[in-house]
């Protein structure tokens, strides 16, 4: 299994500009984050806004990321959907497009059980000879990725990593223990990732590094290299941040961010609608602790 997912990888936006998808935006962002000392990408997922682009759109998103990258860093396309078949097919054209891998959300809406999850799952392995990385976020699936159920799909040679957020942080040791040592254990929350990793985990997907990746990339460095104390110094800067970019619905607040620092629109896709007067004023707080503006 691939050792190379680690580190600080970034769930990116897709900027919009008169409602069509922004590649310029997106181009300079993903040039952005390399400059940065980012460790990978992850396009096409909920912070991308993915559920709201039509398929093409999606693809189209998956391969501009791969183009611009350029072999650099691992791209991770989100791939994810309620409906198995779709998920294949995104997942095939990432294999086709050259990801590194596909993230895959359980599915929402439908709300299978562990048996129908691990079938999703399995189907998308089987299907595709591409690493698939799990992705339980039950806050917003209504679903729960069990710790039995990710160890059982660990042994499957595609399935070689489990982004975590479900807050849980004892399962970061749970499921080291149960996946073994390359298995990639990221977390799904920035601002308990530090801590994911101290309970074995090897890196986070990101939405604060939107906005903030070289201090992002630099909190998983000293991590991989055991320096909680640098860690740590450097996540309370960034403390405020991860808190105000979840102020109201992802990725309102991270685009505010991203428009206060000149690099995209502030555009959303109904129905995300811009953030209000009081978030924007905590995000411009946060922006300046973190010393960014």
């Amino acid at each position: 299994m691939s050792t190379h997912f680690s580190g600080a990888l970034t769930a990116l936006i897709t900027p919009f500009r008169d409602g069509m998808v922004d590649e310029a935006a997106f181009s300079a962002l993903v040039e952005r984050q390399i400059a940065s000392g980012i460790h990978g990408l992850v396009p096409n997922g909920t912070t991308g806004e993915a559920v709201t682009l039509s398929v093409d759109e999606q693809k189209r998103v998956i391969a501009l990321c791969i183009e611009v990258a350029r072999g650099r860093v691992p791209v991770v396309a989100g791939c994810g959907s309620n409906d198995t078949a779709k998920t294949i097919e995104l997942t095939r054209y990432a294999k086709a497009a050259g990801a590194d891998a596909a993230l895959v959300v359980t599915p929402y809406y439908n709300r299978p059980h562990q048996e129908g999850m691990r079938a999703h799952y399995l189907a998308i392995a089987n299907a595709v000879d591409l690493p698939v990385i799990l992705y339980n976020v039950p806050g917003r699936t209504a679903v729960d990725l069990a710790p039995a159920t990710v160890a059982e799909l660990a042994r499957h040679p595609n399935i070689v990593g489990h982004k975590d957020a479900s807050g849980q942080l004892d399962r970061a040791t749970r499921q080291r223990i149960d996946c073994g040592p390359d298995f990639a254990l990221l977390s799904g929350n920035d601002e308990t990732a530090v801590g994911f990793n101290a309970q074995g985990g090897r890196g986070v997907i990101s939405v604060t590094a939107n906005v903030a990746p070289e201090l992002c990339a630099r909190i998983q460095e000293c991590c991989l290299a055991g320096d909680y104390g640098s860690a740590l110094d450097i996540d309370m800067r960034l403390h405020a941040l991860h808190k105000a970019l979840f102020l109201e619905p992802s990725p309102a607040p991270t685009k505010y961010a991203l428009s206060k620092l000149g690099l995209c629109a502030e555009d959303l896709r109904l129905p995300l609608v811009p953030v209000n007067a009081a978030t924007r004023a905590a995000v411009d707080d946060a922006l300046k602790t973190a010393g960014l503006l």
